[in-house]
């Protein structure tokens, strides 16, 4: 099938204009074939996550601004139908996950560089590989900001969601002391993963205070926003070791770190995360899926912000 023209049509997540989550539908568009150094891949599933809805809202449109009519999605997981010329690292057939950049993962095909893509380790279920990417990437980047060592301490705002799920799991295969801030449903999880649970209710400064017994907070990763890089700031964590992926403009008034996705996105890292929940190191949740046809309500899911786990577009 290599070079093979196809002028057969696919189904793809699409918007017009900014807006909510009525604005999504689905489009039906030409099937191209991979050029040189590009694969085609049949799309098994695909993650959605808030960066997405952000950016289809027009709350990023100055970082991020979207080409009208705009695709959505980076994550994905699929089977490999064609390859370009000059292609090596896989062929036809592979079972793959990747990530793309041009924001077009929520399809059911999409054509990709080649090298953003690896072989989906057995274990590693469709839904969790096409929803790691960005989740994993951003949890791997955060951590790897605050120069975390074994044996200090790290709070974590939201450590049961997507980002921060991976995060509590991380700073514990390091070797760290972790206290994660979380609704109460989910702090049975949390302590299953010798994670200090603490909840949202009541003076969050003074209970982490307290959960702290007198120790110092070595660092703090913030993927909730609504205050918690000042909480970190009058807790006395040096800056340099706070690092929020949500909360900006604190970010700019306080002087912290806001690595994300961007300072992981490659091939390496991802290989690193399949490879832990291959073997067992790494739990990824996934809460619920949806079919594509089902795109908005998936986002208003994801928008209660009330899942442990990842929502996932399927096929």
């Amino acid at each position: 099938m290599q070079n093979e023209k196809n002028n057969s049509t696919y189904r793809a997540v699409r918007y017009d204009k900014y807006g909510g989550t009525e604005v999504l539908y689905m489009a039906d568009l030409p099937k191209q074939s991979p050029a040189s150094g590009q694969a085609l891949v049949k799309v098994k599933a695909a993650g959605i996550n808030p960066g997405e809805a952000s950016i289809r809202e027009g709350k990023m449109a100055k970082q991020f601004p979207s080409t009208f009519p705009s695709g959505q999605g980076s994550d994905f997981a699929g089977i490999v139908e064609a390859i370009g010329e000059n292609v090596t690292n896989i062929k036809a057939g592979d079972e793959v996950t990747g990530f793309t950049n041009e924001r077009n993962s929520q399809a059911e095909y999409v054509v990709v560089d080649a090298k953003q893509l690896i072989i989906r380790p057995t274990k590693v279920l469709w839904e969790q590989a096409g929803s790691l990417f960005v989740v994993g990437t951003t949890a791997y980047a955060s951590v790897k900001a605050v120069s975390l060592k074994a044996g200090e301490t790290l709070i974590v705002a939201n450590a049961a969601g997507g980002v921060g799920s991976v995060i509590v799991q991380l700073a514990k295969n390091i070797g760290a002391n972790v206290i994660g801030l979380a609704s109460k449903k989910n702090h049975e999880w949390l302590k299953q993963h010798d994670v200090t649970p603490l909840d949202y209710d009541g003076d969050m400064e003074h209970n982490i205070k307290e959960a702290l017994q007198g120790k110092k907070a070595d660092a703090f990763i913030d993927t909730f926003g609504k205050g918690y890089v000042e909480i970190a700031i009058k807790l006395g964590v040096a800056p340099e070791r706070i690092n929020t992926v949500i909360d900006f403009e604190a970010a700019k008034k306080y002087k912290v770190k806001t690595a994300g996705s961007a300072e992981a996105a490659n091939t390496n890292v991802l290989s690193k995360l399949t490879n832990m929940i291959n073997d067992g190191k790494l739990e990824f949740p996934v809460a619920k899926t949806y079919s594509f046809d089902e795109v908005q309500e998936a986002y208003k899911d994801l928008e209660q912000r009330q899942t442990h786990g990842k929502i996932v577009l399927v096929l």
